[in-house]
């Protein structure tokens, strides 16, 4: 029997988009969710997106949140390429 893993993913390398069926990525890792936090700092926010039982961080710029009008209930989607995950296991 396996061990139960974990991935991590720092919250800078994840992309959002909110209309990710019009455009193509190079990105594997497209979760789609719903916004559940945006924290704003002077230069930069925080976005929680909830998928499936998962929360994903991105760090990205206030006029992104702005712009891409990102607030809780919003659906969004978190993109990462597979080299910026780090794959853990419970001991």
């Amino acid at each position: 029997m396996g061990k139960k893993a974990f991935a991590l993913v720092k919250a800078s390398s994840v992309i959002v988009m909110v209309d990710v069926a019009k455009n193509q990525v190079s990105a594997r890792n497209c979760i789609a969710g719903t916004v559940s936090a945006v924290t704003k700092g002077a230069v930069n926010s925080e976005v929680t997106i909830s998928a499936g039982g998962a929360q994903i961080a991105a760090i990205i710029t206030n006029d992104s949140v702005d712009r891409l009008a990102l607030a809780n209930g919003k659906a969004a989607t978190a993109i990462f390429k597979a080299s910026s995950v780090i794959i853990g296991v419970d001991q």
